[in-house]
């Protein structure tokens, strides 16, 4: 039996998915009753996080408030905010902060230079999750994850292909993740998006946790040879080394006070 935060949280889904919907739109997409429907959506709209606009419900501004108190309070955003910001007008591209969290790809900060390409495209991708196989800062932190954690992460989410390039098998992904742990850093080769390439870098911290990645991503026309495959390596791995001493010295602060 669906517990009633579960219910709740379902018709929070649904709203994002509808963009919106009525009472009865939402019962039948949901196959539930509009009563349970109804009772949930009052409650909602009473703590303020569903409004209600011509007829349909909508999910509400708060839910802002509180992905900007959890990403502001997050050490790698704060550690990672500026460097990936340097980095983006240093190299006119779009530069990307990642985690992890059950499995998903979640984007913490981007910045974008002015010859960056794809705006509409990774405007889009800050909305929802992604997943990890199929590209660079996915990858790089992949590699770095205890296997049973991969293992647990491609049967959940499985390797869907985003482009003919994309790693769909698990012996060639582990594969893969065997190099990048050897190289240090992890390429991708139109495996998300035809047309571009990218680099990301694991952050560590002292225990050789996983704590994120960030990623640089240009056309392929403007990634070739040494550029992909050293000049843009060494820029990605050198800021996620700023941005791993970053964390390390907040947190000596923090345990300093």
């Amino acid at each position: 039996m669906m517990t009633t935060v579960a219910t709740s949280w379902k018709i929070i889904r649904t709203l994002e998915e509808l963009q919106g919907a009525g009472v009865t739109e939402l019962a039948d997409h949901l196959d539930m009753p509009k009563g349970t429907v109804y009772t949930h959506l009052a409650t909602l709209k009473e703590q303020k996080y569903v409004v209600k606009r011509d007829g349909k419900y909508h999910l509400g501004l708060h839910f802002l408030n509180l992905g900007e108190f959890v990403k502001k309070h997050s050490v790698l955003f704060k550690a990672g905010r500026s460097e990936v910001e340097r980095l983006a007008e240093e190299t006119d591209e779009y530069v990307h902060l990642v985690t992890e969290e059950h499995g998903d790809l979640i984007y913490l900060h981007e910045a974008r230079g002015q010859n960056a390409v794809g705006k509409n495209y990774f405007e889009k991708k800050l909305e929802k999750p992604g997943y990890l196989h199929s590209s660079a800062y996915g990858k790089a932190m992949l590699a770095f994850l205890p296997e049973d954690r991969v293992e647990e992460i491609v049967t959940e989410s499985g390797l869907p292909q985003r482009t003919e390039k994309t790693i769909t098998s698990r012996d060639a992904l582990f594969d893969e993740l065997e190099s990048i742990r050897e190289q240090g850093y992890a390429l991708n080769d139109e495996e998300e998006i035809f047309g571009t390439r990218a680099v990301g870098a694991p952050i560590l911290d002292k225990n050789e946790t996983v704590l994120g990645a960030v990623s640089i991503t240009k056309p392929t026309s403007r990634m070739q040879g040494d550029d992909f495959y050293e000049a843009v390596p060494n820029l990605v791995t050198s800021a996620a080394n700023v941005i791993e001493v970053n964390i390390q010295t907040m947190r000596n602060e923090d345990i300093g006070r």
